[in-house]
């Protein structure tokens, strides 16, 4: 591995704006980003705090089902890593008002030719 090719500026500065727009769309509800900013394709899995789920007809159904209340979160000790020019893994913990468990994030995302996406994701919480 080439460790000059981690966190190179212009790639962690692509990789860091999308890894906001999702966050955005999260906490907005907004299906339509958080789909586009997903692979859309059978290998994509998430595995989230009480579900598994296997393709991005899996992870679809899910946004659809999903209440849309209750989605606002801090995050802290964000981690974003890229590794060359397509491949990154962000990392974070997520707080919400009224909870006292503490959820962790992780996704990796590969450069695709329609641009940054998320090939797997995991949500998981632990009491504080």
């Amino acid at each position: 591995m080439n460790y000059e090719a981690i966190n190179l500026p212009a790639v962690l500065a692509e990789v860091t704006a999308a890894f906001q727009r999702y966050e955005q769309a999260l906490v907005g509800n907004d299906i339509a980003v958080l789909d586009e900013l997903f692979w859309h394709d059978e290998r994509t899995v998430r595995l989230g705090a009480g579900e598994n789920l296997y393709g991005i007809a899996a992870i679809r159904a899910f946004r659809a089902a999903r209440p849309a209340a209750g989605l606002d979160r801090q995050l802290r000790n964000t981690v974003i890593t890229t590794f060359g020019t397509d491949f990154a893994v962000c990392s974070t913990e997520f707080t919400r008002v009224g909870s006292e468990r503490i959820g962790r994030q992780q996704q990796s995302w590969a450069r695709l030719p329609e641009g940054w996406r998320i090939v797997a994701a995991q949500v998981s919480l632990m009491t504080a």
